[in-house]
């Protein structure tokens, strides 16, 4: 029976040291500020922008909310955009993806200030990202895996990790900063040849795949740790579940995070860490800031 590596004590953890961090902001007259930017009404954004926002006010930071309808126009987005590069009380900006299909995602997400962009929106984050630089904030999600890895005290360095999944929202990204932690990296995709001899040599497998129970009992061994991104309906459509086979993995593998309640669980802390981060950058002195 593998030993399950809940969120739920991370982003506790993860709370609490941000509440600090967030009086210490507000002492010095700093209250720090999220932006929501929101297109529509999309189920899945106003279920995250829930969870943002509670996560949000346990901390100490305020949300301020820009909603325009499904219909806005490529103008109106940048103009509001434009409002939250230039309104210095505002420190992060998270712009709900993907947008309606009429809109220019790629020039929205370049026009946001990369000092304000706390989920990995911009190219200049990107770069942060796999050049290791505290450039912009990587993607909340992955972020997410590799904080779970270091609660749980998962070692990295040396360790034969296999990424499933190469999105720019998770695989690549996460790959980068595993990379950063020394850890050997393979990533496997939709075109790899027999990933699960690959996946069963890993000591850690972290599966961004985008689809339900991608990885069962034949992709795994005993020892292994799996780090679950995934959040998928089952087939009869009643129950969220992973990208890996929940019950055929569990038995075998050393350590799982489950779905919900694994990964998931973390993001929105994640979220709340880089809020106070780019609060703490902008208004350092001398140096002071604390950029992680």
């Amino acid at each position: 029976m593998a030993q399950l590596l809940k969120g739920l004590p991370v982003a506790k953890g993860l709370t609490l040291q941000l509440a600090q961090r967030a009086s210490a902001l507000e002492e010095r007259g700093v209250t720090p500020t999220l932006a929501i930017v929101r297109v529509g009404e999309r189920d899945d954004d106003l279920a995250y922008e829930r969870g943002a926002c509670k996560r949000c006010e346990s901390v100490g930071i305020q949300v301020r909310r820009f909603v325009l309808g499904a219909d806005c126009t490529q103008g109106e987005l940048l103009d509001v955009i434009a409002q939250v590069n230039e309104d210095d009380s505002i420190h992060g900006c998270l712009m709900f993806r993907p947008l309606p299909g009429h809109l220019d995602e790629a020039s929205a997400c370049a026009a946001l200030n990369p000092a304000k962009d706390v989920d990995c929106s911009t190219a200049e984050s990107l770069y942060g990202v796999f050049a290791n630089e505290p450039v912009g904030f990587p993607p909340c999600t992955a972020e997410a895996c590799i904080e779970l890895l270091d609660h749980y005290d998962i070692d990295l360095d040396g360790a034969n990790v296999v990424v499933v999944g190469r999105s720019l929202v998770i695989g690549k990204p996460v790959s980068a900063m595993l990379l950063s932690r020394n850890a050997t990296v393979t990533v496997c995709h939709t075109h790899t040849r027999d990933t699960g001899r690959i996946t069963r040599n890993a000591d850690v497998v972290v599966v961004a795949a985008g689809h339900a129970k991608t990885l069962g009992k034949d992709a795994v061994r005993s020892g292994q740790t799996v780090i679950d991104v995934g959040i998928n309906w089952d087939e009869e459509n009643q129950r969220l579940c992973g990208d890996v086979a929940f019950d055929e993995v569990e038995p075998i593998v050393d350590a799982l995070t489950p779905v919900p309640g694994g990964v998931g669980s973390v993001t929105t802390a994640i979220l709340a860490k880089h809020v106070i981060a780019a609060a703490e950058r902008l208004h350092a002195s001398d140096g002071e800031a604390n950029l992680v």
